[in-house]
């Protein structure tokens, strides 16, 4: 854990602490504004993203706009398609799907500030949402007490011998990984919403969202 902390605090210092703040203010805006279809954008984007590329999911996102709320699923899927989506049948269904929780889906960010009781809501009833999704969502929306544990994190985390290879990602390991990593978080003074950027940067050398 001490080679992480050394590396975080180093990137701190860094360029990299100004992009990382610039996009964090971003996600708080996005939250606060509670703008219904920036929000289901946002939701689709992290259902797009569930194993296929965050940095191709933004630029369909981006191109699609506010479609999310209308396309039908054969305009959709034939979007998706030719945009290279692999899931581009299944995305598409589960994003008109989760179109009938919106208005709810915004009430429970304007009353709720407990990411991670949102979180288990997300999960529990989006298809195609899971604690991972769920938690890139709220992150993307200014909630900050939930980490993004992805297969970079994962790998990060092992080649630093923070934890050994999971066979699988249940939810409780999940739970289980999320703990160590507010350990990291408190040692550093970075939320851990955005620690994950500061980890993903790490691993990737990008800045997504």
């Amino acid at each position: 854990m001490k080679g992480v902390i050394k590396k975080l605090k180093k990137l701190q210092k860094s360029e990299v602490k100004k992009l990382i703040d610039k996009r964090t203010k971003e996600f708080y805006k996005k939250g606060r504004k509670l703008d219904e279809e920036e929000i289901f954008s946002e939701l689709c984007f992290c259902i797009l993203t569930a194993n296929f590329q965050a940095k191709k999911s933004w630029e369909i996102q981006n191109k699609i706009g506010g479609g999310f709320a209308n396309w039908s699923k054969r305009k959709l899927q034939k979007f998706l398609k030719k945009e290279g989506h692999r899931f581009w049948t299944q995305r598409a269904e589960r994003i008109i799907l989760a179109r009938k929780l919106k208005k709810e889906l915004i009430k429970k960010l304007k009353n709720g500030k407990n990411g991670k009781i949102i979180r288990n809501w997300l999960a529990e009833n989006f298809k195609g949402i899971g604690m991972k999704e769920a938690s890139h969502f709220l992150r993307n929306v200014g909630y900050q007490d939930v980490a993004i544990i992805d297969k970079h994190i994962l790998s990060l985390l092992k080649k630093e011998k923070i934890i050994g290879p999971p066979k699988s990602l249940s939810k409780n390991k999940y739970l289980e990984i999320e703990k160590i990593l507010e350990k990291i978080s408190k040692k550093v003074s970075i939320p851990l919403g955005t620690l994950d950027l500061y980890l993903w940067f790490q691993e990737t050398g990008k800045v997504l969202k």
